[in-house]
């Protein structure tokens, strides 16, 4: 499985130090938000408000350089949309490698 990294985050700031702290600390604080929404969305049997989050957290997928993942959440993404709960598994398995990536930052 592919590794989380910086190396979007670097290309964005063009090396300044001082964005990516910033945008590193937006990350820290969404993500974790984005995530519960998206499991109490789930638990609320709400695919549609699931998708939206899928949504949303794909682009932190991306911004940690995983474009598997990001194809994955998109495919997910999807699959809520219409219905089905396919690559759930997947997904979730990609929240917690970000989870533990973001500790480590």
């Amino acid at each position: 499985m592919e590794e989380p990294n910086l190396s979007e985050i670097n290309k964005i700031s063009n090396g300044d130090k001082v964005f990516e702290g910033k945008m590193l600390n937006v990350i820290r604080k969404e993500f974790p938000i984005e995530k519960e929404q998206y499991f109490s969305s789930l638990e609320n049997k709400n695919l549609v408000k699931a998708a939206e989050y899928v949504h949303k957290l794909k682009h932190k997928v991306s911004i940690f350089g995983l474009e598997k993942s990001y194809e994955i959440a998109t495919d997910y993404e999807n699959n809520l949309k219409e219905g089905s709960y396919d690559l759930k598994k997947d997904f979730e398995k990609i929240l917690q490698m970000i989870t533990e990536y973001i500790s480590t930052l």
